[in-house]
C-alpha cells in the first residue's frame, strides 16, 4: 500500500503544477469533515488549473486510487473524508468566471465560495437563491455535490433547479458539458458515438424501466436531499443529465465548471416574527404562511432558545422574538419598505392560531433575529452541561403540511429512546433540523443509535418524506435509502453510478454501496484518548483536553473571508491548517496517533499553531467557542519542554524583564535598537523582522511619575481603583496611563497601581511559556489578596491584559477564589466609564475611525467601548477590521512580517490611509496602534485619551499632565555601551554559525 501511495505522489508531482501533499500532517488534515465519520486518505491534490485536475484524475485512474473531491469540508454525512486522493479546489478554483446580468446567469469554478458569487451578482440586484448557513465559506462545487438549499431557496428552489449546465469529468477521461437534452441533441450526441454517447444511451435505457416507479416512489416535496435525483432524467423534466448529477456527492463525476442561474434579489425585506404556544402548533400553520409567499420560512423552538441563553449565545437577541414557545420567522421581500412590510401585516390579518408578532424592517434589527436562528449548531453542538450532540437525523424533511404531524410523532421517538434535541429549520419547506445526545463511544449506545435512525426513516418514510432535506447521503443515511425508495429504485441509483464510474473509483462508500452508518466512526466504541496532564484545566470540557480537541465540529466557520476576526492567517494563506477547525482536527488526531505518531513534539501540528495569532477570534466567533490561542499555549508548553525555543520567545515573551531593566537607561536601550548598523544585530538577536521597528522605551515609566506625584498617597474618602500598570502603557506608553489616572482623579477615584514586579505574563502565553505565567499569576493573586477582598476594581488599559485576567486566568486556576474574584472584578476602561454617570464626562464632539482590539471583540465585549464613544459625543465609525495583524509579538517575528502586513491591509490599514486629517483614531492596543503607525504613519490613540480631550476641553483639566524627563547620558557612554552591544552581537553570530 505504501509503495503505490509514493509512485502515486511521485506520478502526481511530475504533472500537477498544483501542490502535493502525502505528508502524515496532510492526510490527518483531511481525515474528516463536519461528520461523525473518519478516514485517513492516501494523499491530497490542491490543483491550481482545471488541467491539473484532469492530470490528478489521470493519475489516480493509472495507479487505480480512489477519488474524493473537497469542496469546504462542510458535508455533515461523511462525504468529504474518505480512503482515497482528496482533491482540495477550494484554495485556487475559486473563480467566477463569467457574470452575465442580463441573462441572469453565471460560470464559476467548483471552489468559488458561495458569497463571492452573491457579492458580485447583488449591485445588478441579482442573486443565487439556494444559501445555506455555511453561505460565507461553502463552495458552489460542494453545493452541487450535496444539492444545497438554505433560508431562501424558498425563493426559486435548491441548486438543482438553478443549474444550467455542468462541464464535467469522469475517472476514465471523458470529459463533457451535461445540461437539458432535447430530443435533438440527444440524436446528435448518440449519433457522434464514443463514451459520452453511450452514456445517454445507457441513462435513456435505465430511465425507461424505472420511470413509473420513480414517478410513483419519489417524495413529491420541496426538500428531498436523499437519493440520486432520476427524475430530472424524465421526459418532462427534459431529460437533464446535469441536474441529475447535482447530489450525487461526488461519487458519479468531478464537476470542472458550472454554469448556474441567478434571481431577482428584493432590495427591501422585512421580517414577521410568530410566536405559538409550542412548536407544533406553529408547524400547523406553515401552510398558511407560505400561501402568503414569502422569500423565506423558519421555525424553532423553545428548547433551541432556552440552550442560547444558557450558553450566552446572543442572549439579548432572542429577547427580540415575541411571546411564545415556538416561533415563525417569515420573510418578506419588495421594491419598496412599504411593500414588503404590506406582504407581512396581511400574513398577520390572515393566519389563524391567534399568534403574537413583532414585524422588523430595519436591517439590523432583522439581522439579530436571524442570528438567532442561525445559532442553531452552536446552542445544540455542545450544551451548556457539557452535553455533546451529533448528526446522523439532523435534517429529514416532509410535505410542510404534514410537518406539524411529523413532529409530534418525531418527539414520542426521541422520548421513548430518552433522547433530547432542540428542533429548528426550514420549516417553510417542511425541513427539520436537529442534533441528538447520541452515544457514539460505547457499542450500546452505538446499537441505539442504530436502532433510532432506523425507526426514524421508516417515521419519515410514512409522513412521504425524506430521510435527508438536504444535507445528503454520505455514510450517514446511505444505508437507509431502502427504507424510503425500496430496493428496485436503489438498485437503479447503483445502475446510474455505473454507468457514469464503472469501476467505483469516485467516492467509494457514499450515498451508492455506502459503508455501514455505524462504522468509520470519528470516536467509535474503541475511542479512548490518552488524557494528558495539562497546565490549562478545561474545565468547560470537563477538565478533558482529549473533550477539548473535539469540540470542533468541523462546520467551518472559521474559513469565513469576510466579516469578524477569525481566523486572520486563514483568510491570507487558505490553507486548511491554517483555519481553527484544521487546527482543532489536528490536535484530535495527535492524540489518535495515527498518521500522527510524534504526540506533543509533532512537527505538522506545531506548523500549523505556527500562525495562530492568538487572537480569540475562534473564541468569540466560533458557533462552538474552539479556544485556539488556549489550544496553543498548551501545545507549545508541551512542545518545548526539555528544548530551546526560538530566540523570539525570549526576546519578547519575556519583555516585562527586559523592559524593567531598559527602562533604568532608555536613551541607551533606544540608541542600541535604533541606531545604524546597531539595530540590525539587535534585531537579530531578537529575532525580530529587519523591516519592524522596535518600540522605543519611554524616557520617564508611568510608574515613576505616579510615584513622584505629591497627591499619590491621599484618599481623601474617595473610592479606591487599582489601575493595572501593563508593561507596554508603563513603558513605551506612558501617557496613556497618564491620561487615564487624570480621567479616573477627575470622576472621583483614589488610584493605586501594583507592585513593579507583578505582570499578567500575556506574551508568555504565545509562546507556551506556561509554568512561568502561573507563577507570575500565582504572584498576583498573593500581593493583591487583600485589595480583592475589600471589592477593589481593577482597571485594565490593555485589553490583552484584561483577557489574560478574564479568561487565562480562571482556565489556569479553575478552583482559586482569589481567581474568580480577580476575574470579576477587572474591568476594562471602556467598563468603568460605562458604568458611570454618563453626565461625568462633557461631550467631545469630534470624528474617529475606531479599531477593536482581538480580545475587546472576542472576549471582553467591544459594546461598551462603542456606547461610551457615543457618550463623548464622538461620530465614531468602527471598522470590521478583523485583526491588526500584529497580534503582541506575531506580526514582530523575522518569519511573521509578510503574513503580520498582508492581515493588516485586508481591512484595517487602508481605512486608517483613507482617513480623513481632522479624525481620530482610536485603538487600545498597545500593538494595534504600533501596527497602524508603522504601516501608514498614522498615529492613534487610547479610550482613555479621548476621555482625557473631552474633559480638558470642558476645561476640568490642565492642558497636559505634568511629567519629569530622565537626565540624559552623555554620548561617550552611549558609544562605550554601543561598542559591547556590536561585540555582543558578533559573538553570538559566530556561534550561532
Amino acid at each position: 500500500m505504501i509503495s503505490h501511495a509514493l509512485a502515486l505522489e511521485a506520478d502526481l508531482r511530475r504533472r500537477v503544477r498544483g501542490e502535493v501533499r502525502f505528508d502524515d500532517g496532510s492526510r490527518a488534515l483531511y481525515a474528516t469533515d463536519a461528520s461523525n465519520y473518519r478516514q485517513v486518505p492516501i494523499g491530497v491534490v490542491v490543483p491550481r488549473t482545471p488541467e491539473d485536475v484532469v492530470e490528478a484524475v489521470a493519475a489516480a485512474r493509472e495507479h487505480g486510487a480512489p477519488l474524493t473531491m473537497r469542496g469546504g469540508g462542510t458535508s455533515l454525512a461523511g462525504q468529504c473524508c474518505n480512503v482515497a486522493l482528496i482533491v482540495d479546489s477550494s484554495k485556487y478554483l475559486n473563480r467566477v468566471i463569467e457574470l452575465d446580468p442580463a441573462r441572469r446567469f453565471a460560470r464559476v469554478q467548483p471552489g468559488c465560495v458561495l458569497d463571492d458569487l452573491r457579492a458580485r451578482a447583488y449591485p445588478h440586484g441579482l442573486t443565487f437563491a439556494p444559501d445555506p448557513s455555511t453561505h460565507t465559506h461553502c463552495t458552489l462545487g460542494g453545493m452541487i455535490g450535496n444539492n444545497s438549499c438554505g433560508v431562501h431557496s424558498v425563493m426559486a428552489g435548491n441548486t438543482s433547479d438553478n443549474v444550467d449546465e455542468l462541464e464535467i469529468l469522469l475517472y476514465d477521461g471523458t470529459r463533457f458539458t451535461a445540461g437539458a437534452t432535447s430530443d435533438e441533441e440527444f440524436a446528435r450526441i448518440v449519433a457522434a458515438g464514443g463514451r459520452r454517447g453511450d452514456i445517454y444511451l445507457r441513462l435513456r435505457d435505465l430511465r425507461d424501466r424505472y420511470a413509473d416507479e420513480i414517478r410513483a416512489r419519489f417524495p413529491k416535496i420541496p426538500r428531498r436531499g436523499s437519493g440520486i435525483d432520476l427524475t430530472q432524467l424524465l421526459p418532462e423534466k427534459g431529460f437533464n443529465v446535469g441536474r441529475a448529477l447535482v447530489g450525487t456527492e461526488g461519487t458519479c463525476a468531478v464537476v470542472l465548471e458550472a454554469k448556474v442561474r441567478l434571481v431577482p434579489w428584493p432590495p427591501y425585506r422585512s421580517l414577521l416574527a410568530l410566536g405559538y404556544p409550542d412548536v407544533y402548533t406553529a408547524c400547523d400553520h406553515i401552510t398558511e404562511a407560505m400561501e402568503a409567499r414569502p422569500i423565506g420560512c423558519e421555525g424553532m423552538d423553545d428548547v433551541l432558545v432556552g440552550d442560547m441563553v444558557r450558553m450566552h449565545i446572543h442572549p439579548e437577541d432572542t429577547k427580540l422574538l415575541p411571546d411564545g414557545k415556538g416561533w415563525l420567522l417569515v420573510e418578506f421581500g419588495g421594491d419598496s419598505k412599504e411593500e414588503a412590510d404590506e406582504k407581512a401585516r396581511a400574513l398577520v390579518a390572515r393566519i389563524g392560531g391567534n399568534p403574537s408578532h413583532k414585524l422588523f424592517d430595519e436591517p439590523e434589527e432583522e439581522k439579530k433575529l436571524w442570528r438567532v436562528r442561525e445559532a442553531g449548531l452552536g446552542a445544540t453542538a455542545r450544551l451548556a452541561d457539557g452535553t455533546e450532540t451529533w448528526e446522523g437525523w439532523e435534517d429529514s424533511s416532509v410535505p410542510p403540511e404534514r410537518l406539524g404531524r411529523y413532529l409530534r410523532d418525531l418527539r414520542a421517538l426521541l422520548d421513548r429512546f430518552g433522547y433530547q434535541c432542540a428542533l429548528y429549520g426550514h420549516f417553510g419547506q417542511g425541513c427539520v433540523h436537529t442534533r441528538i445526545e447520541f452515544g457514539l463511544t460505547s457499542a450500546e449506545g452505538i446499537a441505539k443509535y442504530r436502532a433510532f435512525v432506523e425507526e426514524a426513516a421508516r417515521l419519515v418514510a410514512r409522513h412521504g418524506g425524506s430521510i435527508s432535506g438536504e444535507h445528503g447521503d454520505g455514510q450517514s443515511k446511505a444505508e437507509l435509502l431502502p427504507i424510503m425508495y425500496g430496493e428496485r429504485l436503489v438498485h437503479a441509483f447503483e445502475e446510474f453510478k455505473a454507468i457514469f464510474d464503472p469501476g467505483w473509483k469516485m467516492n467509494p462508500g457514499k450515498m451508492v454501496r455506502a459503508h455501514r452508518l455505524d462504522e468509520n466512526l470519528r470516536l467509535g466504541a474503541a475511542y479512548r484518548p490518552p488524557e494528558p496532564e495539562t497546565r490549562f484545566s478545561f474545565a468547560g470540557d470537563g477538565f478533558s483536553f482529549a473533550k477539548a480537541t473535539r469540540r470542533c465540529v468541523g462546520i467551518g466557520e472559521c474559513r469565513k473571508e469576510h466579516g469578524g476576526t477569525m481566523c486572520p492567517s486563514y483568510r491570507v494563506t487558505r490553507e486548511e491548517k491554517h483555519s481553527t477547525r484544521g487546527r482543532a482536527h489536528l490536535l484530535f488526531e495527535m492524540l489518535e496517533g495515527s498518521p500522527l505518531r510524534r504526540g506533543w513534539k509533532d512537527e505538522a501540528v506545531k506548523e500549523a499553531l505556527d500562525l495562530c495569532l492568538a487572537c480569540k477570534g475562534c473564541k468569540g466567533e466560533c458557533p462552538v467557542n474552539v479556544d485556539m490561542a488556549t489550544y496553543k499555549a498548551e501545545f507549545l508548553s508541551h512542545h518545548y519542554r526539555g528544548r530551546l525555543r526560538p530566540r523570539s520567545a525570549y526576546a519578547m515573551g519575556l519583555i516585562h524583564w527586559w523592559a524593567r531593566i531598559a527602562s533604568r537607561a532608555p536613551r541607551l536601550a533606544n540608541f542600541v535598537s535604533h541606531a545604524p548598523g546597531l539595530s540590525a544585530g539587535f534585531k537579530w538577536l531578537g529575532g525580530v523582522a529587519p523591516r519592524r521597528s522596535v518600540p522605543r522605551f519611554a524616557p520617564e515609566t508611568f510608574r515613576r511619575w505616579f510615584e513622584s506625584r505629591d497627591a499619590a498617597g491621599e484618599d481623601a474618602g474617595r473610592p479606591r481603583i487599582l489601575l493595572w500598570a501593563d508593561t507596554f502603557n508603563n513603558y513605551f506608553h506612558p501617557e496613556v496611563a497618564r491620561e487615564a489616572v487624570a480621567v479616573l482623579e477627575h470622576l472621583g477615584y483614589a488610584v493605586r497601581i501594583q507592585a513593579e514586579r507583578l505582570c499578567c505574563g500575556r506574551p508568555l502565553y504565545d509562546y507556551g511559556m506556561l509554568d512561568l505565567a502561573k507563577r507570575k499569576l500565582r504572584q498576583i493573586l498573593r500581593a493583591l489578596r487583600e485589595e480583592l477582598s475589600r471589592g477593589t476594581l481593577v482597571v485594565v488599559l490593555e485589553p490583552s491584559c484584561a483577557a489574560t485576567f478574564r479568561d487565562e486566568l480562571p482556565g489556569l486556576f479553575p478552583h482559586d477564589e482569589d481567581a474568580k474574584r480577580l476575574a470579576a472584578q477587572t474591568r476594562t476602561f471602556a467598563e468603568l466609564l460605562a458604568e458611570r454617570d454618563p453626565r461625568a464626562i462633557p461631550a467631545l464632539g469630534a470624528r474617529a475611525l475606531v479599531h477593536g482590539h482581538c480580545h475587546d471583540k472576542s472576549i471582553l465585549g467591544f459594546a461598551k467601548e462603542k456606547e461610551v464613544l457615543e457618550r463623548l459625543g464622538v461620530d465614531a465609525e468602527v471598522v470590521d477590521s478583523g485583526c491588526c495583524g500584529m497580534a503582541g509579538s506575531f506580526g514582530f517575528e523575522s518569519d511573521k512580517y509578510d503574513i503580520s502586513m498582508a492581515i493588516g491591509e485586508d481591512k484595517l490599514l487602508p481605512a486608517v490611509r483613507k482617513m480623513g486629517d481632522g479624525t481620530l483614531l482610536v485603538a487600545d492596543g498597545f500593538s494595534c496602534r504600533e501596527q497602524v503607525e508603522q504601516a501608514t504613519g498614522r498615529a492613534s490613540v487610547h479610550l482613555a485619551q479621548v476621555a482625557g480631550m473631552a474633559i480638558r476641553k470642558a476645561g476640568a483639566l490642565p492642558e497636559s499632565v505634568p511629567h519629569r524627563l530622565r537626565p540624559r547620558i552623555p554620548r561617550a557612554v552611549l558609544a562605550a555601551a554601543a561598542v559591547a552591544c556590536l561585540a555582543f552581537v558578533a559573538i553570538g553570530r559566530v556561534r550561532a554559525a
